[in-house]
């Protein structure tokens, strides 16, 4: 009995160092679903199958600045409590927060250290909105908003801010956005607000940021406060699209990526098209970017440069995803 005891003992023991074998390479990312998605269901598996006893373990802060936010709270936490290693190897941030970490010392310099460091030529690889953040980031890829309508609802749709005002007085709670809290693809269509009636987008968005230049936006969020009466707020990026695509709404702000994606699972009918409002709509990269006290710099470097590598960039940014590369698109 005491036998058996025993054996069930050490059976247990080497049962639990076998579980407890295998390394977590732990990714956050902000963004939508789609982002989730594409490290579990694609890039995970890659490297894993690469990296034999390496799980990856990813885990979503939710859309929006406010997903980003989340990572970087949870770095300056870890920072602040003078932790040795943190929880997250790796991470995807929007362009503002991967500038924001990069300034509070919350990440460290590698792409210097990896093969693919030198295929990218972004502006966006070394300034984020007028910080320096060369050698912190690797752009995962880069991304482009715009109008989407639907072509039984709208006969020619709005060229212009100007345009779209008087459209959307034409047709009250026809056009459809997030606002600012519930999606990047709302922000986008704020930014590019401020560029037709506040600041010059050249200047917002070659950097460095000049707060002086909100003195002149007042005007700008009266007239964008007068315009929301005349809206329909959607519940984020999806929630934009799935309103246009049952007919609730008949134009709003989207992802192309998102928009591409949807339109090849058949989720929108033909009848939605895309095009752009003057004088522009910004889009802005994801950042891959590794904590400055990452518990695996080397598997998240690995990672990274997977992740970057021509073939991922081709076969699941570009094809899987309907993304732009975040590597110059000739490699």
């Amino acid at each position: 009995m005491l036998t058996k005891t025993k054996a069930a003992i050490v059976t247990t023991l080497f049962l639990s160092l076998g579980a407890q074998a295998d390394t977590i390479l732990n990714v956050a990312t902000a963004g939508d679903q789609n982002m989730v998605d594409y490290v579990k269901t694609w890039l995970g598996p890659k490297f894993e199958a690469a990296h034999p006893g390496v799980k990856v373990r990813v885990i979503g802060t939710g859309p929006g600045d406010a997903g980003s936010n989340k990572i970087s709270e949870k770095l300056t936490a870890q920072q602040e409590s003078g932790a040795q290693q943190w929880d997250i190897d790796v991470a995807v941030v929007h362009q503002k927060a991967g500038g924001e970490q990069v300034t509070k010392g919350l990440l460290q310099k590698y792409r210097q250290d990896i093969q693919t460091g030198g295929m990218v030529s972004s502006p966006s690889a070394t300034q984020a909105l007028g910080v320096n953040v060369d050698g912190y980031v690797m752009p995962m890829f880069l991304s482009q908003t715009a109008i989407a309508w639907n072509s039984d609802l709208v006969t020619t749709p709005p060229a212009s801010y100007d345009e779209l005002v008087a459209w959307t007085q034409k047709h009250p709670q026809a056009f459809g956005y997030n606002g600012i809290k519930n999606g990047m693809s709302g922000v986008s269509f704020v930014v590019g607000w401020i560029y037709a009636y506040g600041t010059d987008a050249q200047r917002l968005s070659a950097g460095p940021y000049d707060k002086s230049v909100e003195k002149g936006w007042q005007q700008a969020y009266e007239k964008l406060k007068a315009f929301n009466k005349n809206v329909t707020f959607t519940p984020g990026n999806a929630g934009t699209l799935d309103m246009l695509s049952r007919g609730e709404i008949a134009m709003g702000p989207v992802w192309v990526d998102m928009f591409y994606s949807w339109k090849d699972q058949g989720k929108l009918p033909p009848s939605i098209k895309l095009a752009l409002l003057a004088p522009g709509m910004p889009g802005q990269p994801m950042y891959y970017v590794i904590p400055a006290k990452a518990a695996n710099p080397q598997l998240a470097r690995d990672f990274i440069a997977l992740a970057t590598s021509p073939e991922v960039q081709a076969q699941g940014i570009v094809k899987q995803f309907n993304w732009y590369p975040g590597i110059d698109a000739g490699r």
